[in-house]
């Protein structure tokens, strides 16, 4: 029981150190496992001697309020809505492969951001000093980190893709908290804070398709011009009666 309060404090404190910006799957794994380790000590009979039952017995249901189990079931569910396992091997050792990628590509841009930025508005004042003004734009930003920011952007659509499947872990759900909060994070610094934009890789095929769709109402009225024929109005005058005197004439001949 002291082993288990101590691991559940220690998984508490590591959870919230690590809540903002979210690193509660890469800081805090080892204290979880260490955590089901102690709790499975309490839970398993040893053997089946009565002695080891009534003791798991008197630790975790021997009262109403069960505080043991109710801690368990809290990081329990605290783990597996942060989806940890989606970044973690198998069995829980560590980080996935894919996801110490990610992280170091996440971690590179950040650097890069930080770097243009401080070339944005570092300037040399006139008595030899420098000072720093607030950046009117980022163009050295978007310039000089679209390429980790493109590869950092595809990365995380094709560990989406492959967790959809089941991944690494095994796990086909949302990638964890961890990944997406990295994610995040970037994409409004590279959207809304510096208002960049990835330009399109794929402008060869797009300007093709809308070529021709717009080329296809030319097409088609000129193919209906050239192979349909145009009929003439052909206009069919009816037949005056020469005379009246003809039409007396036939009235009496049949009365």
């Amino acid at each position: 029981l002291a082993a288990f309060a101590e691991g559940s404090a220690a998984l508490t404190a590591c959870l919230g150190r690590r809540a903002r910006p979210v690193r509660l799957c890469q800081a805090c794994h080892r204290h979880y496992r260490r955590l089901l380790a102690q709790y499975g000590s309490i839970a398993r009979a040893v053997g089946n001697s009565s002695e080891s039952h009534n003791c798991a017995k008197s630790i975790l249901t021997s009262d109403r309020l069960q505080v043991v189990v109710t801690l368990s079931e809290f990081f329990n569910e605290t783990w597996e809505a942060a989806n940890c396992a989606n970044c973690l091997k198998n069995n829980s050792e560590g980080l996935s492969n894919s996801t110490v990628e990610f992280l170091d590509l996440f971690n590179r841009s950040l650097t890069c951001f930080e770097h243009n930025l401080q070339l944005s508005y570092r300037v040399l004042s006139p008595w030899g000093q420098t000072i720093y003004l607030s950046p009117n734009n980022y163009t050295e930003v978007c310039k000089n980190c679209n390429e980790t920011y493109r590869m950092l952007n595809d990365l995380y659509n094709n560990l989406q893709r492959m967790n959809r499947q089941g991944g690494e872990s095994g796990h086909s759900a949302h990638l964890c908290i961890d990944v997406e909060d990295a994610m995040n994070i970037t994409r409004k610094l590279w959207s809304r804070t510096f208002n960049c934009s990835v330009p399109c890789s794929d402008t060869v095929p797009l300007i093709a398709v809308s070529s021709f769709i717009l080329f296809l109402p030319v097409v088609f009225y000129l193919s209906s011009f050239l192979h349909s024929k145009q009929k003439k109005r052909i206009l069919i005058l009816p037949k005056r009666i020469q005379s009246n005197a003809s039409l007396v004439n036939i009235q009496e001949k049949y009365s």
